[in-house]
């Protein structure tokens, strides 16, 4: 049997005689209780369900907090391209009146215009002598 350094006696049925350590005797000590494992280990076993709830809740909020910037930059994307779809729909107009403005600024097509709106020609200028 191996004996350690602060081990103690079992009593069997008996308090035995009081101790003696280094030549004093020592107070009677009151018996002790038997604890459960995990309050000896010093863990509140009660503690677990708070702690794991705490947990679940952490973890769903960084996965909502992720969804939501997901979502934002998905919405992001999508305007970005609506946008860009908007501008060459507007370069598109922008050429073709630039164009229509070339072709109906000479000439040529200002009488054609003047003509389909149900205008004459002009005759011959009248020059009316000086008095």
């Amino acid at each position: 049997m191996a004996v350690y350094q602060g081990a103690r006696p079992r009593t069997v049925g008996l308090p035995g005689r009081p101790r003696l350590f280094d030549g004093v005797a020592q107070a009677p000590t009151l018996p002790r209780r038997r604890a459960r494992a995990a309050v000896r280990a010093r863990r509140n076993v009660a503690a677990r369900p708070g702690l794991l709830l705490a947990v679940i809740v952490v973890a769903f909020m960084l996965a909502f907090f992720s969804l939501a910037q997901q979502v934002r930059v998905s919405a992001t994307t999508y305007d970005i391209g609506r946008l860009q779809v908007e501008r060459e729909r507007l370069d598109a107009q922008l050429q073709e009146l630039d164009s229509d403005l070339s072709r109906l600024g000479r000439e040529p097509a200002i009488r054609k215009l003047a003509l389909d709106a149900g205008l004459g020609e002009l005759g011959e200028p009248v020059v009316l002598p000086a008095r």
